[in-house]
Protein backbone atom coordinates (compact mmCIF):
# COMPACT_ATOMS: atom_id res chain seq x y z
CA UNK A 1 0.00 0.00 0.00
CA UNK A 2 1.82 2.74 -1.21
CA UNK A 3 2.16 6.20 1.43
CA UNK A 4 0.33 9.35 0.74
CA UNK A 5 3.46 11.15 -0.26
CA UNK A 6 4.58 8.86 -2.78
CA UNK A 7 0.35 8.94 -4.44
CA UNK A 8 -1.60 11.24 -6.18
CA UNK A 9 -2.12 12.95 -2.78
CA UNK A 10 1.24 13.86 -2.20
CA UNK A 11 1.64 15.09 -5.80
CA UNK A 12 -0.98 17.42 -5.69
CA UNK A 13 0.15 18.91 -2.27
CA UNK A 14 3.53 19.27 -3.88
CA UNK A 15 2.30 21.29 -6.40
CA UNK A 16 -0.66 23.35 -4.41
CA UNK A 17 1.31 24.28 -1.37
CA UNK A 18 3.53 26.59 -2.24
CA UNK A 19 0.87 28.43 -3.91
CA UNK A 20 -1.17 28.46 -0.66
CA UNK A 21 1.74 29.03 1.61
CA UNK A 22 3.07 32.44 -0.77
CA UNK A 23 -0.56 33.57 -0.40
CA UNK A 24 -0.64 33.10 3.39
CA UNK A 25 2.91 35.09 3.81
CA UNK A 26 1.11 38.35 1.96
CA UNK A 27 -1.49 37.70 4.25
CA UNK A 28 0.75 37.59 7.35
CA UNK A 29 3.30 40.50 6.23
CA UNK A 30 -0.14 42.66 6.55
CA UNK A 31 -0.81 41.27 10.02
CA UNK A 32 -0.56 43.50 12.93
CA UNK A 33 1.60 42.38 15.75
CA UNK A 34 -0.46 45.14 17.81
CA UNK A 35 -3.75 42.81 17.89
CA UNK A 36 -1.70 39.80 19.38
CA UNK A 37 0.38 42.02 22.13
CA UNK A 38 -3.36 43.71 22.97
CA UNK A 39 -5.04 40.53 23.60
CA UNK A 40 -1.95 39.19 25.84
CA UNK A 41 -1.68 42.33 27.40
CA UNK A 42 -5.38 41.82 28.49
CA UNK A 43 -5.34 38.25 30.12
CA UNK A 44 -5.56 36.18 27.05
CA UNK A 45 -3.41 32.52 27.02
CA UNK A 46 -1.66 32.21 23.65
CA UNK A 47 -4.67 30.13 22.97
CA UNK A 48 -7.52 32.44 23.36
CA UNK A 49 -5.26 34.64 21.51
CA UNK A 50 -5.08 32.41 18.12
CA UNK A 51 -8.97 31.47 18.97
CA UNK A 52 -10.33 34.83 19.22
CA UNK A 53 -7.89 37.43 17.71
CA UNK A 54 -5.44 35.63 14.74
CA UNK A 55 -7.97 32.86 13.50
CA UNK A 56 -10.99 35.21 12.73
CA UNK A 57 -8.51 37.80 10.83
CA UNK A 58 -7.10 35.38 8.49
CA UNK A 59 -10.25 32.87 8.14
CA UNK A 60 -11.14 34.88 5.00
CA UNK A 61 -7.98 34.03 3.95
CA UNK A 62 -7.60 30.69 4.95
CA UNK A 63 -10.89 29.75 3.17
CA UNK A 64 -9.56 31.35 -0.08
CA UNK A 65 -6.79 29.10 -0.01
CA UNK A 66 -8.57 26.30 0.59
CA UNK A 67 -11.00 27.14 -2.65
CA UNK A 68 -8.05 27.97 -4.51
CA UNK A 69 -6.26 25.23 -3.89
CA UNK A 70 -9.02 22.70 -4.31
CA UNK A 71 -9.26 24.57 -8.38
CA UNK A 72 -5.88 24.31 -9.08
CA UNK A 73 -5.63 20.70 -7.90
CA UNK A 74 -8.97 19.82 -9.49
CA UNK A 75 -7.49 20.81 -12.88
CA UNK A 76 -4.22 18.75 -12.76
CA UNK A 77 -5.28 15.82 -14.99
CA UNK A 78 -1.94 15.27 -16.39
CA UNK A 79 -0.12 15.23 -12.99
CA UNK A 80 -2.91 12.76 -11.82
CA UNK A 81 -2.96 10.53 -14.72
CA UNK A 82 0.63 9.93 -13.86
CA UNK A 83 0.33 9.59 -10.29
CA UNK A 84 -2.77 8.13 -9.26
CA UNK A 85 -1.71 4.42 -9.46
CA UNK A 86 -4.84 1.88 -8.99
CA UNK A 87 -7.25 4.55 -7.88
CA UNK A 88 -9.36 7.18 -10.22
CA UNK A 89 -10.11 10.51 -9.47
CA UNK A 90 -12.84 12.14 -10.65
CA UNK A 91 -11.64 14.17 -13.43
CA UNK A 92 -9.42 10.94 -14.16
CA UNK A 93 -13.40 8.86 -14.36
CA UNK A 94 -15.01 12.22 -16.54
CA UNK A 95 -11.92 11.51 -18.76
CA UNK A 96 -12.68 8.09 -19.84
CA UNK A 97 -16.07 8.86 -19.96
CA UNK A 98 -15.70 11.32 -22.54
CA UNK A 99 -12.73 9.01 -24.60
CA UNK A 100 -16.31 6.47 -25.17
CA UNK A 101 -19.60 7.39 -26.18
CA UNK A 102 -21.39 10.31 -24.19
CA UNK A 103 -23.84 8.87 -21.62
CA UNK A 104 -26.04 10.39 -19.70
CA UNK A 105 -23.40 9.93 -16.74
CA UNK A 106 -21.53 12.61 -17.43
CA UNK A 107 -23.81 15.10 -18.02
CA UNK A 108 -24.99 14.10 -14.98
CA UNK A 109 -21.65 14.49 -13.30
CA UNK A 110 -21.00 17.94 -15.14
CA UNK A 111 -24.59 18.90 -12.94
CA UNK A 112 -22.89 17.65 -9.43
CA UNK A 113 -19.52 19.07 -9.77
CA UNK A 114 -21.34 22.32 -10.67
CA UNK A 115 -23.73 22.04 -7.98
CA UNK A 116 -21.11 21.00 -5.58
CA UNK A 117 -18.97 24.09 -6.91
CA UNK A 118 -22.02 26.73 -5.96
CA UNK A 119 -23.05 25.60 -2.88
CA UNK A 120 -19.21 25.78 -1.30
CA UNK A 121 -18.91 29.77 -3.12
CA UNK A 122 -22.74 30.54 -1.56
CA UNK A 123 -21.61 28.23 1.74
CA UNK A 124 -18.56 31.07 1.93
CA UNK A 125 -20.57 34.22 1.12
CA UNK A 126 -22.63 33.24 3.45
CA UNK A 127 -20.01 32.65 6.19
CA UNK A 128 -18.77 36.12 5.55
CA UNK A 129 -21.98 37.72 5.81
CA UNK A 130 -22.91 35.76 8.85
CA UNK A 131 -19.44 36.53 10.37
CA UNK A 132 -19.64 40.67 9.13
CA UNK A 133 -23.12 41.30 10.61
CA UNK A 134 -21.83 39.48 13.92
CA UNK A 135 -19.31 41.99 13.93
CA UNK A 136 -21.68 44.40 13.02
CA UNK A 137 -23.60 43.66 16.40
CA UNK A 138 -20.35 43.68 18.29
Amino acid sequence: RPAWYTSAFGAHLTWTLPFGVLIMFAVFNRFSPAYEEAARDLGASSWQTFAHVVLPMIAPSLIGVGLFGFTLSYDEFARTLMTSGTFNTLPLEIYGMTTNVTTPVLYALGTVTTVFSFLVILLTLGAIVYVGRRRARA
